[in-house]
């Protein structure tokens, strides 16, 4: 179990071949709530694309469009599931507009598509003792109101299993076929119980948690009689449960004292005891392993991962529980390693240097490990391990558009110094070609607790290779991968100390003697849509555009307009705006209320069925910098939420964002389109 992956991250246009890791499936029960129209003056669906609205977005020149259409044409292949003998492989990718499941049954074999639907899929299993069958989740329009369905591979079909109106995600199915798990917010829309339901009649669903808050199945026990649940009250305090199937009954595992992070946990092959990942009991999370009848331990257990000074991220447990795999972050880069669960002996094995999405054994076999790896210069692909060999063998090779990767560029990993006694960690990608001084673009995170990372981003590359541009892209504190404290460094009101980091990277930039301070641009979605923002109100002189992609301009009115079933969450990172001593500080670091401060061109991208930061963010923002006579963009996806997970979409999309970056940043300061600042 893996609660960072248990809710749908943010489908920005950083990646071009990150999908999102949600949405699905065939004739979706209900559609997204009607949106108001756009307060925006001048709005207007953009030619032969009713779905997009622009207002201030000229025509894309043909030669950017054919300049970009190679990179736009990368895929990626995302693990979703092995069979239980491992000859099958389920991934998701995309062939056509969205992401949909595809099967792989030998090493570079054919991914055979097996659902054609308008919305994308990022979740699925396999039904473990019928081949037929397999069940995912589906969301509308990026509403994240996911619905769990059935797909009959005989059919062709999908069987909507849930009720086509509330939120479901972290979907099990138990290992002998016979039981789902779910949470869902079917029972007043704001609260995530978890429910489970037989496979022969998934419609006969019940809860087996009831109560205040947001919960998560974790996976079953072996003879599905138990069930793990994780309690999720924000990324630094969860609690981990063991649920009885049939009566409901449920056990605490985690002291309820004091307070940690859940990374991920399994159950032995007999039940008897728990594999967690947590950083309640240091700095970094770490590997233990709990005795079910023992627990909760008044005392930290013994670590398994004590000499590996990371995070431990995800894990996975072979079927006779002889062997546990797990990754760690170690500065933004996987490493994988193998535990002997007898003797409590590592391996490292050798993987390439990149970063580590997935793993899993078949519910068969436990000689086998499946894993999806991406690189700087790679898409995400599956790959499957020989534990007697270590050797992996490569399941699939995505596309990237027919480009040649050796062009590419590594990313240098740097630290800088902020306030605090804070080393802001970064990676750094610049042209390899480059005379003179190059522009920058900084590109920040969402989140805020995410984590940017080497993977391969074709838009990040784009402006690498193609446009002559060096990208900043740091992990500013309150970044998860570099311990908890770190993590903590801007929760609640400590949020305004961590603007400074902002000011550090352009310190860093200005070091730089390659790089042109007078020539920045900054880009971020979500809460990283926040920070670039906040550039541009707070830090004005120093930066020429800024592009902001379902970003929050106000915390307060965030905080009071998001989805209910996730306000509570969001108040644990950002501070209750409803207390008056938070709420003013909150004013005073959001960004629409230094609007007067904003010199740099804006360009502001939105989903309106984004049920995280909703369309009024992006239309007060554009209409306020607008009102001052600033050059203002402002396109608004009918079809999109969080993010845009539609080809079609993201392409127009990226496109317009690269003119936009190319018209700010392409000319130095007293040069024709230059500043002059």
């Amino acid at each position: 179990m893996n609660p960072k992956t248990l809710t749908p991250l943010l489908v920005s246009l950083l990646s071009g071949v990150v999908t999102p890791a949600f949405a699905q499936s065939a004739q979706p029960a209900e559609k997204p709530a009607a949106q108001p129209s756009s307060t925006v003056p001048g709005i207007a669906a953009l030619p032969g694309q009713p779905n997009l609205l622009a207002s201030g977005v000229p025509a894309i020149p043909p030669e950017l469009r054919k300049r970009v259409l190679q990179y736009l044409e990368t895929r990626s292949a995302n693990l979703m599931d092995v069979s239980a003998d491992g000859k099958r492989v389920l991934i998701s990718t995309r062939f056509g507009d969205t992401n949909q499941l595809h099967l792989v049954e030998q090493p570079m074999g054919a991914r055979t598509q097996l659902t054609f639907t308008p919305e994308p899929i990022g979740s699925a299993r396999f039904h473990p003792s019928d081949p037929r069958f397999l069940f995912f989740l589906q969301d509308v329009g990026g509403g994240e109101f996911f619905q769990v369905y059935r797909l009959d591979q005989r059919t062709g079909r999908s069987e909507l299993l849930t009720d086509g109106k509330s939120r479901h995600e972290a979907l099990f199915v138990s290992d002998d076929g016979k039981w789902l798990a779910y949470g869902s917010t079917s029972r007043n829309g704001k609260d995530t119980d978890v429910y489970v339901a037989p496979t022969s009649d998934p419609k006969q669903a019940r809860r087996v948690t009831e109560v205040e808050g947001t919960w998560y199945p974790g996976g079953f026990s072996r003879d599905a009689s138990k069930l793990l649940a994780m309690q999720f009250r924000a990324a630094d305090d969860a609690d981990l449960h063991l649920v009885d199937v049939k009566t409901g009954e449920r056990r605490q595992l985690t002291p309820k004292e004091g307070k940690g992070s859940i990374n991920a946990a399994a159950l032995t092959p007999d039940g008897k005891s728990v594999y967690l990942v947590t950083d309640r009991y240091g700095d970094f999370a770490e590997l233990y392993k709990l005795d079910v009848a023992k627990a909760p331990y008044t005392s930290a257990p013994p670590s398994l991962s004590k000499s590996i000074r990371w995070n431990v991220e995800s894990l996975a447990l072979s079927s006779d529980g002889k062997t546990l795999a797990f990754e760690t972050n170690e500065d933004g880069y996987s490493r994988l390693y193998l535990l002997d669960t007898k003797s409590g002996a590592l391996s490292p094995v050798e993987v390439p240097r990149g970063v580590i999405g997935s793993l899993e054994f078949p519910r068969g076999r436990s000689d086998v490990l499946a894993y999806a790896l991406t690189t700087s210069k790679a898409p995400s692909d599956i790959y499957v391990l020989d534990l007697r060999t270590k050797k992996s063998t490569r399941w699939t090779r995505s596309e990237v558009g027919g480009l040649d990767t050796d062009t590419f560029v590594e990313p240098e990993l740097v630290h800088y110094p902020s306030t605090d006694g804070v080393k802001v960690p970064a990676f750094v990608y610049k042209p390899r070609q480059a005379k003179g001084k190059v522009p920058v673009v900084i590109i920040f995170h969402g989140g805020p607790e995410a984590q940017s990372r080497p993977w391969l981003s074709t838009f990040t590359q784009f402006l690498a290779v193609e446009l002559g541009m060096a990208v900043v892209v740091p992990n500013v504190r309150g970044s998860d991968g570099y311990g908890k404290a770190y993590r903590a460094m801007d929760d609640g009101v400590k949020r305004e100390q961590s603007l400074a980091d902002i000011g550090a990277t352009l310190d860093y930039i200005a070091s730089r003697p390659e790089l042109d301070a007078s020539r920045v641009a900054v880009y971020g979605g979500s809460y990283g849509g926040y920070m670039v923002l906040a550039t541009a109100a707070f830090f004005p002189e120093r930066i020429r555009a800024a592009v902001d992609v379902v970003g929050i301009s106000s915390l307060p009115t965030f905080l009071q307009n998001t989805q209910a079933y996730r306000r509570d969450l969001r108040r644990a990172e950002y501070g209750d705006e409803r207390n008056p001593e938070v709420r003013k500080v909150q004013e005073r670091i959001s960004p629409l209320n230094s609007v007067e401060r904003i010199r740099a061109a804006l360009f502001v991208q939105q989903g309106a069925n984004d049920p995280r930061v909703p369309q009024s963010e992006a239309e007060q923002i554009a209409k306020a910098v607008r009102a001052r006579g600033a050059d203002v963009w402002y396109l608004l996806a009918l079809d999109e939420g969080h993010g845009f997970a539609k080809k079609a979409n993201r392409d127009t999309i990226t496109m317009a964002t690269f003119l936009f970056l190319e018209k700010h940043l392409g000319a130095p300061a007293g040069e024709p389109g230059g500043s002059g600042r």
